[in-house]
């Protein structure tokens, strides 16, 4: 078996010496190629570079935006695809701060604990899950997208990141809160659009997921959509009002272990094919995580079963 790692040496729970316990352990079980990311969008040229060499894994040791990148550089997009393409099967040892799609896949969040989990996946012969992922703005997510609010929080991240300030789920909450005060009064002027169904006029702002949880907050889950799998259609989670004791009640279900978050305020679907997104101001979008840029019409698409996961399979 020919396997590539991908390694962001940056990433925050990324150490020299798991680095080198993980390259121990695939040397042992596959003939192995290591290489380390040096700039943005270096893992998608590495998982490129993988699939047109016909490498049969790739591993990667990063954090959500490493998966994403990477992910993005060996599975064609369906309107490119001719159904010739290599695809590599997809490893994953957590390096990030959230690590919410490793998680979200059942993979250990410790990155010595995923390494053992994933030799032994490898092993066994019992680790291959082909699961569905998400496309919009011409790229794919693996756990969710959104606008408004979110993409607000992410950009305020990227921004502290880039002052060297860790991306910890304290800076999230606090972040968090700080933007929703700042836009709390700004009008709502998003509209959801699922097929089938009548136009959702007035919305804040919308998250739109291909799992739950939609992230994590330290160990705990965060469902804003408990109804959608990898395996099944979209999740929309589309909020009409910034008013502080609905939000506060909507936080509550969020956390709450089993909840069905509800709202008269709230537009909720957890399983749909497609969802568009429009504004009637550009408004932010992200990605995975990442701030990619303001939008006035975004497009969400479900592609089931397009990509090979070493992943626990689903009970």
């Amino acid at each position: 078996m020919r396997t590539l790692l991908i390694v962001n040496p940056n990433a925050t729970s990324t150490t020299a010496a798991t680095r080198d316990l993980l390259a121990h352990a695939l040397e042992s079980r596959t003939q192995l190629t290591v290489a380390h990311t040096q700039h943005r969008g270096h893992a998608a040229e590495l998982a490129q570079w993988a699939a047109t060499n016909e490498m049969d894994l790739i591993v990667v040791h990063g954090g959500d935006g490493t998966v994403n990148e990477t992910i993005n550089g060996f599975v064609p997009l369906p309107q490119v695809d001719d159904g010739q393409a290599w695809r590599p099967r997809l490893g994953i040892i957590p390096g990030g701060s959230a690590n919410v799609f490793a998680r979200a896949l059942d993979i250990k969040p410790d990155p010595v604990a995923a390494t053992n989990q994933l030799i032994d996946l490898l092993k066994a012969g019992d680790g291959d899950r082909r699961i569905g992922l998400g496309i919009t703005d011409d790229r794919w997510f693996c756990f969710s997208a959104g606008v408004g609010l979110d993409a607000e929080v992410c950009a305020a991240i990227d921004s502290a990141r880039a002052k060297g300030r860790s991306a910890t789920p304290a800076r999230y909450v606090r972040t968090t809160v700080a933007q929703f005060f700042r836009t709390k009064r700004a009008q709502p002027e998003v509209t959801v659009h699922v097929p089938g169904r009548e136009p959702v006029s007035g919305v804040h702002y919308a998250f739109v997921t291909n799992t739950s949880p939609w992230t994590y907050l330290n160990a705990t889950p965060v469902c804003t959509n408990p109804g959608t799998r990898f395996e099944s259609g979209l999740g929309v989670f589309a909020v009409r009002t910034m008013a502080l004791l609905p939000t506060l009640r909507l936080a509550t279900q969020l956390l709450s272990p089993h909840s069905e978050p509800k709202s008269r305020k709230l537009f909720r679907d957890d399983d749909v094919p497609s969802v568009r997104i429009s504004s009637a101001e550009p408004i932010g979008l992200q990605i995975d995580g990442d701030f990619i840029g303001r939008r006035d019409v975004v497009d969400f698409t479900a592609v089931p079963d397009v990509l090979d996961v070493v992943a626990p399979r689903p009970v």
